[in-house]
């Protein structure tokens, strides 16, 4: 049985935000807030019955107007990831949309869908978050209505379908930007090499220097992205120069359901994460922006520092700059057209070990 509680969390502009805790029989609790249609914690036990929260994010809603600038648990939209030179063309008109990533747009602009308070409607234990973004917002063409719906079901699941509509040609991708560390949100890196991570994907995409894909698509074999079999996270981060952020290209197989994109297992806590997505890219990412061990921290929930690779993002998404790649499986969506996306984050606990390959 899955329980739904709802609350206020504060106020954004005069409205309220709401904060909803989903809490299902085997003592898995999700809370996600109106801003940003924000994932704020994730509570999974161990293999011992510890619960601990294992998203990192902040205690109050000021936290996330001001400091979230890793997009913390945040919806994404208009457009996740990159677009190269912030412009696309569409039917021969160049559509120009934020620069603020140097050259290039990042995760829908100055004011994406992270920084806005998303109406909701309850739908016994679904919550609908509801945002009507205007035409020209952030640069964007036409008036795009989106829905997320978040769902727990008692089999430790939390579901994310994402729909949208528009009344002009224009792009799409969206996903969720929660940040990972099965040990725990306060376990820090030490405990994050120790994850084991596998990852359903037979090549990456090419980017440039700017992180932008040129269009190209690697195999994995060979090279330090090959996460097809179980390996530790930190052996592979010292195959990868320490660093992870790329998109991974999903095997598919042409299925319109969600198919197995990845999973990583905490041996220590049993602690597992399972993902299945029907988008075709899911972006791989080990929290390299954070602070480093030599910098300030930023302070998250209950005074915990956040720093670099303290946590793990899998974004599941179209390829970044598909909009100026044509042979990328498209991210323009038409008036009449709507737009799916549907995530399943699926939570559980070993007591043993997965076979792990060697270094």
């Amino acid at each position: 049985m899955v329980t739904l509680n709802i609350e206020d969390f504060g106020k954004y502009k005069n409205e309220t935000v709401k904060k909803f805790t989903w809490t299902t029989s085997s003592d898995l609790s999700v809370v996600a807030i109106s801003y940003g249609a924000i994932i704020q914690s994730i509570k999974v036990p161990d293999k011992y019955g510890v619960v601990k929260d294992i998203v990192l994010g902040f205690d109050d809603l000021d936290s996330y107007v001001i400091r979230n600038s890793p997009y913390l648990g945040a919806a994404i939209g208009r457009c996740a990831n990159r677009i190269g030179g912030a412009s696309f063309e569409i039917d021969g008109v160049t559509y120009k949309v934020e620069r603020n990533a140097g050259q290039d747009h990042l995760h829908g602009g100055f004011l994406g869908f992270d920084k806005v308070n998303w109406q909701t409607t309850i739908d016994s234990t679904k919550v609908i978050f509801s945002y009507y973004s205007k035409d020209n917002d952030e640069g964007y063409p036409g008036d795009l209505v989106t829905n997320i719906i978040y769902e727990v079901k008692d089999d430790n699941t939390l579901s994310m379908e994402y729909i949208a509509t528009t009344t002009k040609k224009t792009v799409v991708n969206l996903t969720n930007h929660s940040y990972f560390n099965l040990a725990g949100h306060d376990a820090g890196a030490a405990n994050l090499y120790d994850h084991v991570v596998t990852i359903n994907a037979d090549k990456v995409t090419v980017t440039d220097a700017n992180s932008i894909p040129t269009g190209e698509t690697k195999s994995v074999g060979g090279t330090p992205y090959d996460l097809r079999r179980p390996i530790k996270l930190g052996e592979a981060l010292a195959k990868n120069d320490e660093l992870f952020d790329k998109n991974f290209c999903v095997n598919i197989y042409k299925s319109k359901e969600p198919v197995f994109v990845a999973r990583v297992f905490h041996p220590s806590t049993g602690r597992s994460l399972e993902v299945h997505s029907d988008q075709p890219g899911v972006q791989f990412y080990t929290a390299n922006y954070l602070p480093s061990p030599s910098a300030e921290a930023l302070v998250g929930k209950r005074g915990v520092g956040y720093r670099r690779h303290g946590a793990f993002c899998l974004e599941t998404q179209k390829y970044p700059n598909a909009i100026n790649r044509k042979n990328f499986s498209t991210s323009l969506l038409k008036p009449g057209e709507v737009y799916r996306h549907r995530t399943l984050y699926t939570f559980g606990v070993e007591k043993s070990d997965p076979q792990v390959i060697a270094a």
